[in-house]
């Protein structure tokens, strides 16, 4: 595909970050750092004001120290105007929505950054389609790996990957964020890097639900490597490689979030795992775990692909069927005996 015009990287100073959780803020942070002017829009009035005020994110990104440059807003137009380059960091289910409020006020040919991972309600579709639904003639980036935001913003050495049809885009995003401790890779698999940052939530519920259950690091492992399979898989019939599953944003992402104690999709798993229902296991959370929010989606786009995927059918049963945890493994124990590489 032949690159759009977008800015040179060196000259993408003015920045903007939308979404003020923990991964957003980290970027943020990360941009700032790096010397580029920065602007945050925040939904939670007292978020806004923490990070302008304070340099800090007490509500989504407790003890980290922001660098002092980085601003915020409640007002989305103020945010990205003028930005040369968005990052696009909210909650999966909102960002069509958000997108949709700022496309007018984007800079002309401006690229987007798309941190934010799932598969959307309804429509099935990716997070980097709905931005080119939504925010025609402007680049796509989507952004995938493993990086706990807290590790990011403590600048402990992170490798993710910056994956668009835009060769020119990819490259502004990496060398926009890259630095001596954030290497952020290149790639052409924009599906298979959206896929394997999507699915790997959905995978660290199980994973979470063999922990709560007691059970050791045999079946754990056994989850993880099935769960890859199942990635890959559903990957593969929408047009991914399989080669991408094996880098950053499939292995690398998916074994992060299942044996990570930062993983919120673990711990939400954790819980169910102990008996709670998936009320309650989210009771008191402020925090999205995307693996609550994709599972059904994934589920849905697994059946429409006629695409086997037994670990996400365990786990949409005990979400929202009210499954016990324990059947659901044993079930998964007890299929029918078939080849490894039987795709």
């Amino acid at each position: 595909m032949e690159s759009a015009t977008v800015p040179d990287a060196t000259l993408a100073r003015q920045t903007a970050v939308i979404g003020a959780g923990a991964w957003g803020t980290a970027l943020a942070d990360l941009l700032a750092r790096n010397g580029h002017a920065v602007t945050v829009w925040a939904y939670e009035p007292d978020v806004a004001e923490s990070i302008t005020q304070q340099h800090e994110n007490p509500r989504f990104l407790p003890g980290a120290r922001l660098a002092p440059s980085v601003r915020a807003t409640n007002d989305l137009a103020a945010a990205v105007d003028g930005a040369s380059l968005v990052c696009m960091a909210t909650p999966s289910h909102l960002l069509r929505g958000i997108l949709r409020q700022a496309t007018p006020h984007l800079a002309r040919s401006a690229p987007l950054c798309i941190a934010s991972k799932g598969i959307e309600i309804g429509t099935l579709a990716l997070m980097s389609d709905v931005a080119t639904d939504e925010a025609r003639g402007h680049p796509v980036v989507a952004l995938s790996g493993p990086s706990f935001a807290a590790e990011v913003a403590a600048r402990q050495p992170t490798a993710i990957v910056a994956a668009s049809d835009d060769e020119a885009a990819s490259v502004l995003v990496q060398e926009t964020l890259s630095n001596s401790h954030f290497r952020v890779y290149t790639h052409d698999d924009i599906i298979g890097v959206e896929l394997g940052g999507s699915l790997k939530n959905v995978m660290a519920v199980a994973a979470g639900m063999v922990d709560g259950l007691g059970l050791g690091h045999n079946s754990r492992a056994a989850l993880i490597t099935r769960g890859l399979a199942e990635m890959t898989r559903l990957g593969v019939s929408l047009g991914a490689s399989p080669r991408t599953f094996a880098g950053l944003a499939g292995l690398g992402d998916l074994v992060l979030t299942c044996t990570g104690s930062l993983s919120r999709n673990r711990a939400l798993g954790l819980e169910i795992g102990k008996g709670a229902s998936l009320d309650e296991a989210l009771a008191g959370r402020e925090t999205v775990a995307e693996g609550a929010v994709s599972a059904a989606q994934a589920l849905a786009l697994a059946e429409r692909e006629g695409v086997e995927m037994p670990i996400v059918e365990a786990v949409n049963r005990t979400l929202f069927e009210g499954y016990p945890a324990q059947r659901a493994i044993e079930d998964l124990m007890g299929r029918e005996l078939r080849p490894e590489n039987d795709r």
